[in-house]
């Protein structure tokens, strides 16, 4: 992308402040954009001049190696008041809730899982502290796998920021937003939308409408990327245009400030005498994003049965082997239905990848009850699954004309490897007991 990318700027007044920040973000994905606070300060023509302008300093974020082929390579040159080396030495401090693979606190098993909404915390917890892990898979140390948390937010994330050695965060907002103060400059991400921090990247996780809640995957592997598109050819699903990146904005701030990293499966924090917030200008295609899934091109059958739900893929972080993903980002959004002699909710179905969900908004089209916004179920690797019994009598009953599945939300993230519940996901009160059930009473229908 030309230096010149088009820049939307967007105002998200805060419901808790009469005056809320403006938002000015880069448009495109994987490209290489710049931005500066200050007209002036990216140097001319090189990266590393032997006086930046204004007296910053350079340092380069890697996402991959050095030596990454051209089309595969992340890097951005940041240009900053203070350098990311000038920190004393780090502690480790408690994980609490949070969970890093292999974990092995529990067998997975086949069983299929579904849990309630998890409750918000009694004591108040920032971003960081209200982590906690439901599943992971792979190991982190390999660059393999998933982790799988919620967040439960309730307290902003004051002179405190916060970066992960160990993976890529994907959030996905379920309820309130979350203003996310990052190096390259601030970006909000609300429910109906992602946002994503690359490794590495330090943020402050900020909350305008007072609390927060979501979902989080913790991406171990290749970094996400736009699905290959294949014979659907070459505009669909999500489009490059739509992911915005932010726009410089710089921190000038002397304060006490914690720096949390996550290192290796755990957490570790050290003091620093200023805010790390402190990038003044940018370049590169290393830096944090947001989509809105809004805009997701949706691609379905206009004759009979049912496209497979990769078809549904915002974003996949694939692995050596073509077509089987470390993890896939799939949506369920409003769409229209208009398949005819066909059985038009999700099939019954047995899947060698294993697939966890969550209802951001409204009511999914395979379950009549039982799986509410804010919950998530699990259904292993070949745990079979599909329509509850009442979503299957009406769907056999249903007169077949267009009809608009609206008013709903729900994800995927789907993977490889089984993924292993951790102990406080098999013990938590909000796990359904029950969820069994909702496949019962299928009688033999079969006439010989």
């Amino acid at each position: 992308m030309s230096p010149d990318a088009r820049v939307d700027v967007i105002e998200s007044p805060s419901e808790t402040s009469t005056a809320g920040p403006v938002l000015r973000y880069l448009s495109g994905f994987g490209n290489e954009l710049q931005s500066e606070a200050i007209s002036g300060v990216l140097p001319e023509g090189q990266n590393s001049p032997q006086r930046p302008p204004r007296g910053l300093y350079t340092e380069q974020l890697s996402g991959t190696p050095f030596t990454a082929p051209r089309a595969e390579n992340r890097r951005s040159w940041l240009y900053r008041i203070r350098p990311s080396a000038m920190h004393r030495p780090f502690r480790r401090i408690e994980d609490r809730l949070l969970r890093t693979a292999p974990v092995s606190e529990a067998d997975p098993s086949p069983n299929r899982l579904r849990w309630n909404p998890l409750p918000f915390p009694d004591e108040p917890a920032d971003f960081v502290d209200s982590l906690t892990t439901i599943g992971t898979n792979g190991d982190a140390a390999r660059r393999d796998g998933i982790g799988i948390h919620v967040y439960r937010a309730t307290r902003t994330m004051t002179d405190r920021v916060f970066y992960n050695a160990d993976g890529e965060l994907l959030i996905v907002p379920q309820q309130g937003r979350l203003l996310l103060r990052t190096e390259f400059g601030p970006l909000e991400a609300a429910p109906g939308e992602i946002a994503v921090i690359p490794r590495g990247v330090k943020f402050r996780a900020e909350l305008p409408d007072g609390r927060a809640r979501g979902y989080v995957c913790e991406n171990y592997g290749a970094l996400f990327r736009l699905p290959e598109l294949g014979p659907i050819g070459a505009n669909g699903l999500a489009n490059p245009r739509d992911f915005l990146s932010p726009s410089s904005a710089f921190e000038e701030r002397d304060d006490a400030c914690e720096m949390v990293a996550k290192f290796e499966g755990h957490l570790w924090a050290t003091e620093l005498d200023h805010s790390p917030l402190d990038v003044v200008a940018w370049h590169g295609n290393y830096m944090p994003y947001k989509y809105d899934l809004a805009r997701f091109n949706t691609i379905g059958t206009i004759s009979y049965d049912h496209p497979d739900p990769s078809i549904f893929t915002v974003l996949t972080s694939p692995t050596d082997t073509a077509g089987t993903a470390n993890c896939d980002f799939v949506i369920f959004p409003p769409r229209w239905m208009v398949a005819e002699h066909t059985f038009r909710p999700p099939f019954f179905h047995r899947n060698v990848m294993s697939e966890f969900m969550g209802l951001i908004h409204g009511a999914y089209d395979a379950k009549a009850e039982g799986f509410a916004p804010g919950g998530m179920s699990l259904h292993n690797c070949l745990s079979a699954h599909g329509p509850d019994r009442a979503t299957f009598d009406k769907a056999v009953a249903a007169e077949l004309k267009p009809h608009k599945i609206a008013d709903t939300l729900a994800f995927m993230f789907e993977t490889r490897l089984v993924i292993r519940p951790t102990r406080f996901a098999l013990e938590t009160p909000e796990l359904q007991q029950d969820y069994d059930a909702c496949w019962a009473g299928f009688e033999k229908m079969f006439k010989g």
